[in-house]
């Protein structure tokens, strides 16, 4: 398992506002997010990498690095098919290469000439950056925002493999500290993060 900290204690050092890549990470690696239905996130447990019927690699998966976005979506294991949420440590020369690659998800006048530039920029890239509000462990939305990367291609097919260095399954965990899932509890747990040490610098 990850390391981890009362999350009152954490929420008081992140950041309120602004864009920010928070994450759990060490000096080689770093952990995102996803959740599966159980089938896909068994494969993936049982044989470190993912495939398997039910994996679709057809189709642009989502990760997240930040662990409290990841609850509000998957509504702390209750929402269909996504019932196990797995940590998926990656490299972070692997990481940063995808935050390089990524084309924002939204047309944005200050980084493209022009709505056909970036539909190209789009249409070229197997990464795509979205920004949306971070949340807080109730769901409430906050200033801050917080990123996922959406993935296809090249990109998924290195991601779902050869680039996976462990397959965590989170899933007891999340169901032990969903009874603790208010803002003002002090007895909620959640993994280390710190702010990861981006430039901020993309494709878009």
């Amino acid at each position: 398992m990850l390391e981890t900290a009362a999350h009152l204690a954490q929420a008081a050092r992140w950041p309120g506002t602004g864009e920010h890549v928070l994450a759990h990470f060490d000096d080689a690696s770093v952990i995102i997010y996803q959740a599966y239905r159980p089938s896909i996130a068994d494969f993936a447990i049982t044989h470190g990498h993912f495939g398997g019927p039910d994996f679709s690699f057809s189709r642009m998966s989502w990760i997240k690095p930040n662990f409290l976005w990841m609850m509000y979506r998957c509504g702390w294991c209750t929402k269909p098919s996504q019932e196990k949420v797995l940590g998926l440590r990656i490299s972070r020369p692997f990481f940063e290469s995808l935050l390089r690659a990524a084309v924002a998800s939204t047309f944005d006048p200050q980084r493209f000439a022009s709505h056909e530039a970036w539909q190209q920029a789009v249409a070229d890239s197997d990464v795509r950056m979205q920004w949306d509000p971070d949340h807080a462990p109730s769901g409430m939305k906050l200033a801050r925002r917080a990123v996922q990367l959406g993935l296809r291609g090249e990109a998924l097919h290195r991601f779902a493999g050869d680039e996976l260095l462990e397959v965590i399954d989170m899933t007891d965990f999340v169901n032990a500290q969903r009874p603790h899932a208010r803002d003002d509890e002090p007895l909620l747990l959640t993994p280390v993060e710190r702010v990861y040490p981006w430039d901020g610098e993309a494709k878009g």
